[in-house]
């Protein structure tokens, strides 16, 4: 190195050999986050992602299926349950099946399955999820992309793909961990300062001064003890003269933490379309639901229904000629007995349900046939006797 460097650079040595000797760590706030990377996993750790992801794909996988046959205008109810939605998958159980397809959606932005078994007509009665991971797509042609599950290429009638969203020319569904990086990363750094915070102690909860002598390190540690030790027995603190006790309030750098945290989770709510008040954000108004049935709705208009379009039309094109598949989204409408049993009552009365359907959404056995009355629940007006014949 030229003298002249050696010369220039000695004042930096020094000046890093002090940083070094100095105090490195403080019991409270000391600078600000460093940026945190971003996975799958890390994501799900931070509260709003999580929170996203289990409501949607919680309410989407506890609704019941149903099974439909167009005929012509008009559709009807088919009885029997398909064996792809009785036994979807190795586990057999649809809601756990639903919800891993609801997930790798939410968090990757695809859901691929394969197809592991077929009926006598070649129509799938089984799905196993994989993992996104696993699976590469080259969507060179878009029109009949190739699929590679572990590195070995797998026949496209084998996959079953639902992606989220999805930009013209492509294939594969963009991945919102991915795609809003960024915002995850920044609530997930915060999160990390904020256990820091905490941790190193975030603010002393108090400052005990001495205003007419100095007090030594020593004396210091041992009032602080004692301070500490009468403050946890809750018992009333005595001082002396010239002794100022002040309790520290919330610090501005943690005010402004939580408002941090606070828009952070609002963000990732707006990406997944989930009311910001139910993961820990804030719907900037005063606005609330005045019952649980309108808080229903809207969650199902604003948040659901998307992801149902989606799963159900997936779902159809794996079912055999006019059949197609819906999700009954009136199972999320809990409305009270009241409620619930006048609108069986007008339904009755302007004859678009019969009691047997209604007892059916009530989970009752259908009446016996003698029960009398027709099918509307009314009743019927015996038939005149026959006259007595004369002799």
């Amino acid at each position: 190195m030229p003298r002249w460097t050696r010369a220039l650079a000695a004042p930096f040595r020094r000046f890093g050999q002090a940083t070094v000797r100095a105090i490195t760590s403080l019991p409270w706030g000391s600078g600000g986050p460093t940026t945190a990377a971003v996975s799958t996993t890390s994501a799900l750790s931070l509260i709003p992602v999580f929170a996203s992801v289990r409501i949607i794909a919680d309410n989407v996988a506890s609704l019941p299926l149903q099974l439909f046959r167009r005929d012509g205008s008009s559709r009807e109810p088919v009885s029997y349950v398909p064996d792809l939605f009785w036994k979807p998958d190795a586990q057999g159980d649809l809601f756990t099946w639903l919800h891993k397809c609801v997930l790798s959606m939410a968090l990757r932005g695809n859901a691929y399955g394969l197809i592991t078994q077929r009926d006598a007509l070649g129509l799938p009665t089984m799905v196993e999820w994989l993992n996104p991971d696993d699976v590469w797509v080259d969507e060179e042609n878009p029109v009949v992309p190739v699929y590679y599950w572990q590195g070995r290429v797998v026949p496209s009638d084998q996959i079953v793909h639902i992606p989220w969203v999805t930009l013209p020319g492509h294939v594969v569904g963009l991945s919102p961990i991915a795609l809003f990086a960024q915002t995850i990363g920044a609530g997930l750094t915060l999160t990390e300062y904020g256990r820091s915070w905490f941790v190193n102690g975030g603010t002393p909860p108090a400052v005990l001064k001495n205003s007419s002598k100095t007090v030594t390190p020593d004396e210091g540690e041992e009032i602080s003890d004692r301070l500490s030790a009468r403050i946890r027995s809750r018992k009333p603190l005595v001082l002396g003269s010239d002794w100022d006790f002040t309790a520290l309030s919330v610090s501005p750098e943690e005010s402004q933490f939580i408002e941090s945290m606070r828009l952070n989770a609002t963000q990732i709510a707006v990406i997944y379309g989930v009311p910001p008040e139910k993961v820990g954000g804030d719907t900037g108004g005063s606005f609330t639901y005045s019952t649980v049935e309108m808080n229903s709705l809207d969650l199902i208009n604003s948040t659901l229904r998307p992801w149902l379009v989606r799963l159900e039309s997936a779902f159809t094109r794996l079912m055999p000629g006019r059949e197609y598949v819906r999700f009954n989204i009136d199972a999320m409408l809990r409305t009270s007995v009241i409620e619930r049993y006048t609108a069986h009552g007008m339904a009755l009365a302007q004859r678009w349900r019969n009691p047997d359907e209604i007892r059916a959404l009530e989970n009752l056995a259908p009446l016996p046939p003698d029960a009398g009355g027709d099918v509307y629940g009314g009743t019927t007006t015996p038939a005149p006797a026959p006259p007595a014949a004369s002799t």
